[in-house]
């Protein structure tokens, strides 16, 4: 079990934290003096979760892919080659990147909070903080996703990452078939922010939007 002092834990995961309590308050006090508009925000944090993060993270998943120079980096220090793209920073500064391959599966999950790469991957969707999450993707791996839409063969192995407050990681999904010959720019299109978080795979390119 990884060390999980510096999260400050609280065995009350379905209640608001203090810091919660306070932000929902003044998102409350605001929206009712017309300050705020709380659709607004959402549209920003989606933002921010689904898209500007994650972008991040398929750049270093792409030119990974097309570079092996660069993916042995990765697999060496993914700290420094991450670093090297431009993305550092808070809740990014120490990175471990885990390769898919046919063999093997990468799953990550933070078990007793929810550390989680910011400079690669944005803000961390809700399902990921979720204590059914957190307990069960380390018990049952392979349930878990399936629920996400994700039925591996078999005979995969699905390996498990706890992430900590000192170290996160980011999945290299394996480069779907018939991706040969295209940009990083392009390749990047087909990784998705559960792809490097290991709930889903890189789209194929019929699949792709």
């Amino acid at each position: 079990m990884h060390d999980h002092d510096d999260h400050h834990h609280h065995d009350h995961d379905n209640h608001y934290s203090d810091m919660q309590a306070r932000v929902k308050a003044l998102e409350t006090l605001l929206t009712e003096k017309g300050l705020i508009d709380p659709a607004a925000i959402d549209v920003i944090v989606e933002t921010y979760e689904t898209k500007v993060g994650p972008r991040n993270g398929a750049q270093v998943v792409a030119k990974a892919w097309s570079d092996p120079e660069f993916a042995e980096w990765l697999r060496r220090d993914a700290t420094a080659a991450i670093a090297s793209l431009g993305f550092t920073g808070r809740q990014g500064e120490h990175m471990r990147a885990v390769f898919n391959t046919p063999e093997t599966h990468n799953l990550i999950v933070c078990t007793l909070c929810s550390c989680y790469p910011w400079s690669v991957l944005g803000l961390p969707p809700v399902w990921y903080k979720a204590p059914a999450y957190r307990s069960r993707a380390v018990v049952d791996p392979r349930g878990v996703l399936a629920e996400f839409g994700l039925t591996l063969p078999e005979g995969k192995k699905i390996r498990v990452w706890d992430s900590t407050a000192e170290l996160r990681y980011l999945v290299i999904p394996e480069r779907p078939v018939g991706t040969e010959g295209l940009s990083e720019a392009a390749l990047a299109n087909f990784v998705s922010r559960d792809a490097m978080i290991g709930t889903a795979i890189a789209k194929a390119p019929e699949e792709a939007i």
